[in-house]
């Protein structure tokens, strides 16, 4: 060894020195691997990513959104294949309101900014896919949205931990291995892996996100397309002038939206396979579950579909197999194709989850959609939101939540739950007294988009103050969250509610129903429950609803079974603004629920309720007893004068010291309104 004690001596301090320096001067694995927090993560940077990262950059959050391509809306590059959109860009309703033209304004999302709307990026009114794509850049650009582009977000898992604002932390891993902390993870991915049914022979189907979309590769076929959506249709409609026939195979039924009210359903713009079917132009459609059929490839390389259970083991070949035509020979499917496309819709992608979130827990949707509440927070992960086209779960076949014109006021929500969850912001509200609330019922009836496009799934909510003297008015509230609202908004509802949302009639929408019939519109007010079209529902609670009721509520109910319930009769025009049809049943209806008098008054009425009346209207007491208003006649005035209640301002403006009031003075008699502030002859007393 050959080390003197003093040269230990002397090393033994340096040796001290360099381990305790030793970490900071080689780098540290444990300090490497912490990941960068975020406290909101978004995943995908689509319509519902970036109308989220807009809310949260209005709030000032810290956030970031991960976007796999390089560019937002990446989905739009590519479907539709034939590019068309059928989502509506209605630029003109003949109306200035903004509100109300975004009820007919299907692709624009929610902002500030008015160059920010979707009419200034095409005059089409289905326009082209490439303008979405255009539009979503600029909405990420102008806004400054932080995006993080060409980031895959290969695995998201969790890492308990009680300091985290949920219990744990969500862990994003990008393809690089670059891991992300996240306190809220919002997950935007849309849905994005073609739905395949399994059978023999699928092996030989064209699936829609990789067939041809040149009509010269079509020429002189016979194509059998599976699906019956959209995407079906649309492939239809691009080949059907140069096919021999297309035939079109599912397991349900064609659903028309104009029959169903539901815009996912198939839109006229792509039926015009339905005219060829219909009219007997070789074209047709048929019904059956594609689990029991097989499809079977000749030697001149043709397809025939055949039953599952003829096909032996190991045997594929059409030459070989008994195919239906052998038994029955009028067997609808017994010509032989050219083409077999599949175009069966999208699921969400489950594979990047690790399945300590349990996004998943089963149900009739969960291969489709990640299961969520009403809230559209994840059934399985505290602070795991589902957010656009994924979320629609919640509505799905009902309403337009999976959709861009659904989906911005869905997201909206969730931001403003989140507000209050983790910063401590309420719900925003307005307050009014009470005389107000027929007109701003009416007023958001007549204007409001989410209650519009959003319905039976998102309502306003009216809370009653104490005595009905005022109320808080709430504005796109999920209504089968309706029993969480005090824990969801940070407002209280101890006083009586109620709710403001749009309905169709209970049995207007389906396949089978004929929508066109004869007397399907209601016209007669006290008929207004039967209405059938789109139309304001107003529900009244005497307490805010339980969990319980609101899960075992009336079948086919938004919500549980109300004290009383109004219906506003459907209109036409859309336009509820008639006085005696639809403004004063409203009232009415109000009125009873509060057991007061909701109209407006001239001064002189008033006045004489003071004296006849125990229980004053609201009207009354808000303006002319706290001194907000002035008598509405000289005559009552000089009476007032003459009984004692009021001075005589009239010898005051002369000098004089004026006539006092009895015995007491302005502030001693309790009915004494004392100096005016605003005249009330302005307001009318209504019918």
């Amino acid at each position: 060894m050959g080390l003197s004690a003093a040269a230990l001596l002397w090393g033994l301090p340096r040796l001290l020195l360099t381990i305790a320096l030793h970490p900071a001067l080689s780098p540290c694995p444990a300090q490497a691997s912490v990941p960068a927090h975020r406290d909101y993560c978004v995943l995908g940077a689509g319509p519902a990513g970036l109308q989220m990262a807009y809310f949260l950059q209005r709030a000032g959050r810290d956030y970031a959104v991960f976007e796999r391509a390089p560019g937002p809306g990446s989905f739009f590059t590519r479907y539709p294949r034939h590019r068309k959109l059928i989502s509506i860009n209605k630029r003109y309703t003949g109306k200035a309101n903004a509100e109300f033209n975004l009820r007919h304004d299907w692709n624009s999302l929610l902002s500030h900014d008015p160059r920010l709307l979707f009419r200034h990026y095409s005059n089409a009114y289905f326009p082209d896919a490439g303008d979405m794509v255009r539009y979503l850049g600029d909405f990420a650009d102008r806004l400054g949205l932080h995006v993080l582009y060409n980031t895959t977000i290969a695995h998201v898992t969790l890492n308990k931990d009680q300091r985290a604002w949920n219990g744990h932390y969500f862990i994003l891993t990008d393809q690089k291995g670059q891991a992300y902390q996240c306190s809220v993870l919002l997950v935007a991915t849309g849905l994005s892996v073609p739905n395949q049914v399994d059978f023999p022979g699928s092996e030989y189907v064209d699936g829609y996100e990789s067939v041809s979309v040149d009509p010269k590769d079509f020429v002189g076929q016979n194509v059998l397309i599976l699906g019956r959506g959209n995407s079906a249709f649309e492939t239809a409609e691009n080949i059907l002038g140069v096919t021999n026939f297309i035939h079109m195979l599912s397991r349900s039924r064609v659903r028309l939206s104009w029959a169903t009210h539901y815009v996912g359903d198939l839109r006229a713009i792509n039926n015009g396979l339905l005219d060829t079917y219909q009219l007997k132009s070789l074209d047709g459609l048929l019904e059956s579950d594609l689990t029991d059929l097989a499809i079977v490839k000749d030697h001149e390389g043709k397809f025939h579909v055949t039953l599952k259970f003829f096909l032996e083991e190991g045997n594929r070949s059409a030459d070989a197999v008994r195919l239906p035509q052998d038994d029955n020979d009028n067997f609808a499917l017994r010509v032989a194709y050219d083409r077999v496309i599949r175009c069966l819709g999208w699921n969400f992608d489950f594979s990047i989850f690790s399945k300590s979130l349990r996004l998943s827990a089963g149900g009739e949707l969960s291969k489709k959609y990640p299961l969520v509440k009403a809230s559209y927070e994840s059934k399985g992960s505290r602070g795991l939101f589902v957010l656009g086209t994924a979320s629609h779960s919640v509505d799905y076949r009902k309403s337009a939540g999976g959709f861009i014109h659904g989906f911005r006021y869905t997201v909206r929500a969730v931001h403003r739950l989140l507000e209050q969850r983790h910063h401590g912001v309420t719900w925003p509200s307005t307050e009014h007294p009470i005389t107000q609330l027929a007109s701003a019922i009416i007023r958001r009836v007549n204007e409001a988009s989410g209650l519009y496009q959003v319905f039976s799934v998102l309502a306003d909510v009216v809370l009653l103050e104490e005595n009905a003297t005022a109320f808080e008015y709430l504005e796109e509230f999920p209504m089968q969250a309706l029993a969480q609202l005090e824990t969801i908004t940070g407002r209280r509802a101890r006083h009586g509610l109620f709710v403001i949302s749009m309905e169709y009639g209970r049995n207007f929408s389906g396949p089978d129903k004929d929508v066109f019939f004869y007397d399907r519109s209601v016209g007669h007010t006290e008929d207004a429950w039967l209405s059938n079209f789109l139309h304001p529902v107003i529900y009244y609670y005497r307490h805010l609803p339980t969990e319980q009721e609101v899960r075992f509520r009336p079948a086919g109910w938004p919500l549980p079974r109300p004290t009383a319930i109004h219906h506003i009769v459907e209109d036409f025009l859309t336009d509820w603004t008639a006085p005696v049809g639809h403004i004063l049943p409203l009232r009415r209806f109000l009125e009873n629920c509060l057991d007061t008098d909701l109209r407006s008054f001239y001064a002189e009425s008033c006045f004489l309720f003071v004296l006849t009346r125990q229980k004053l209207p609201p009207f009354c007491q808000q303006g002319y007893l706290r001194t907000q208003g002035l008598v509405g006649t000289e005559s009552l005035r000089q009476h007032g004068v003459e009984s004692g209640f009021l001075w005589d301002y009239a010898t005051v403006g002369r000098g004089d010291s004026g006539q006092q009031p009895g015995n007491h003075g302005p502030g001693q008699h309790p009915l004494a309104p004392g100096p005016p502030v605003s005249p009330f002859d302005s307001n009318k007393e209504e019918l």
